[in-house]
């Protein structure tokens, strides 16, 4: 989680910089989340996710160097500096996904798959509270359901979809219950080992054959919608600051401290650990080059550079920015 804290902070310091251009969604005060579902799954179950990525990119093991990388457009990045902060892929990783929504209904393709290979694998699909009265996902519902698909929903429910709060935009806020044909959990989405725990009932319960089941996932972001969106104009300072009390880090340590599991100390210790490795990454993010332009026309099919993209033929004349004669 301290991993993934750094990281967006760091990611908001490149933004406040203009070294980061584009949209770009932090996941801090949501780590007990993404740590939380990966550590009840195994390595060879599936997660797709949205747009709001960088966090479960961490606990999928994409390394901060490869995350810092793609978000600043350098051909050392994991999607090769073409996704930006959107879009991260890994070992079953189906990364953030730049539709509202729109990953709902993959995570059930991958889930079918799951089934038909009878491989005992599930899949976990993310997705936001601004998602859940998307009509895709109630579509997917319905097929999931019926197929008994093994699929977890998580609905990362952190009140506000952009700037709208959840009381305005849905006429039931009870998330887990969306669907009445699939089982349903509200879990404290700021407390990891609570996320955990739900997670592992919710794995269990698709590797039975019961079929899908969703877990809604309480939670807050401290930041805005976007790294620029100015939040409090839509919600108060004083909202803010009482989440911040919540704190699914300060609460993990609290525990352990309080538990005689580790001392202050400990964690100090394994926060510059982070912090110098998060700054590393940063720093050879800003050195990296960027792709050449010819490297435009690759990797759009697996091992098959196009020849033609909509029916035109203008790749063979693409050439490196530092040449001018494009």
């Amino acid at each position: 989680m301290q991993t993934i804290r750094r990281l967006e902070q760091q990611v908001d310091l490149l933004y406040r910089h203009k070294l980061i251009l584009g949209p770009c969604h932090l996941y801090t005060g949501q780590e007990a989340c993404a740590v939380g579902v990966e550590a009840a799954i195994d390595r060879t179950d599936h997660v797709i996710t949205s747009y709001r990525v960088h966090g479960f990119s961490i606990t999928r093991r994409v390394s901060p160097r490869e995350i810092l990388t793609e978000i600043t457009g350098r051909r050392g990045g994991v999607s090769k500096g073409r996704g930006g902060p959107m879009h991260m892929y890994g070992q079953n990783f189906y990364g953030g996904n730049g539709i509202v929504g729109s990953q709902i209904p993959l995570g059930a393709g991958v889930a079918l798959a799951c089934q038909y290979r009878r491989n005992d694998q599930i899949c976990v699909a993310v997705y936001g509270d601004g998602a859940a009265n998307q009509g895709q996902v109630f579509e997917t519902f319905n097929m999931a359901a019926l197929w008994k698909l093994p699929i977890v929903f998580v609905c990362e429910n952190n009140r506000y979809g952009k700037g709208t709060h959840i009381e305005r935009a849905s006429a039931s806020t009870d998330f887990y219950k969306k669907s009445d044909c699939i089982p349903g959990l509200r879990v404290d989405g700021m407390d990891v080992l609570c996320v955990r725990e739900a997670s592992k009932f919710a794995k269990d319960h698709c590797q039975s054959g019961k079929g899908p089941i969703i877990l809604e996932l309480q939670t807050y972001r401290f930041h805005g919608h976007l790294t620029a969106d100015q939040h409090l104009s839509y919600r108060s300072e004083t909202e803010v600051q009482e989440y911040s009390k919540k704190d699914p880090i300060l609460r993990l340590v609290e525990q352990m401290v309080h538990t005689n599991m580790a001392s202050a100390q400990d964690f100090e210790e394994i926060d510059m650990e982070i912090r110098k490795e998060v700054e590393e990454a940063a720093q050879f993010a800003l050195t990296d080059q960027e792709p050449p332009l010819d490297d435009l026309c690759k990797h759009i099919y697996h091992n098959n550079p196009p020849l033609k993209v909509r029916g035109t033929h203008p790749w063979a004349t693409l050439v490196s920015p530092g040449n001018s004669s494009l």
